[in-house]
Order: C-alpha cells, then structure tokens, then sequence
C-alpha cells in the first residue's frame, strides 16, 4: 500500500482528501503545519508528499527546498495542492521540484486522486 503525508492546515479538506484517497487504497497520514510535516519527514518516508503553500508556521515552499535539498528525499515524489494558482507560483513549485502543481479549485477530490495514481503509477 503507498503511504501519502498530506500537508494541509484546513481540517475540512483534511477529511475530504484523506477520504478519498484512503478509498483508492492509499494510507494517508496528515500534518496541520510546516514544522509538523518535517517533523513527520524525519522518521518516515512516504511514497508522495502533497504540500499546500500558505501553511501556519512555515509555507510550503521552505518544506520543498528543505526535502529537496536533502538526499533522503532526492526521489521523493510531491504534488504541490494549493488556492495560489498565477503562473510565477506554478512555475517556482515545478521548479524547486514538485511533479505536478494542482490548483485546488481546478481540481475535484477524485480528480485529485487520479493525479496521484498517475504520479504514483
């Protein structure tokens, strides 16, 4: 079974993906923060990491480049899931290296689950 760390701070939303994708066969863990995230990073390594960029503490973009630039994490998969949808911001996720940017409001939660089994495949 993959293992996903979903990074949100909205609790709805939380439920809502973590429903979704734990109906699709995956095994998703959450964190409500930046800090939490690597804190969660630092005893396991789940097959993708899905990050929202405006997070309480610390965003999303310190998350990527702190994963990115550690070699236990070179292959890590991430999906960067967030509201912030202008072309800089697209541009800078894939850039620092996320696989996929998907703009929350573009996306339903089944259409989110189907980005994942593409990543994930």
């Amino acid at each position: 079974m993959k293992s996903i760390l979903l990074v949100e701070d909205d609790p709805l939303l939380i439920d809502i993906y973590s429903q979704k994708m734990g109906k699709a066969g995956f095994k998703v863990e959450s964190a409500k923060s930046g800090q939490e995230a690597l804190k969660f990073l630092k005893d396991k390594k789940p097959d993708l990491l899905i990050l929202d960029i405006v997070l309480p503490e610390m965003e999303g973009w310190s998350i990527l480049k702190t994963v990115k630039e550690d070699p236990k994490f070179q292959d890590l998969k991430v999906i960067i899931l967030s509201n912030l949808g202008e072309r800089e911001a697209v541009e800078k996720g894939l850039r620092l290296g996320a696989m996929k940017y998907l703009i929350k409001a573009h996306y339903t939660p089944s259409e989110v689950v189907d980005e994942i089994k593409g990543v994930l495949k």
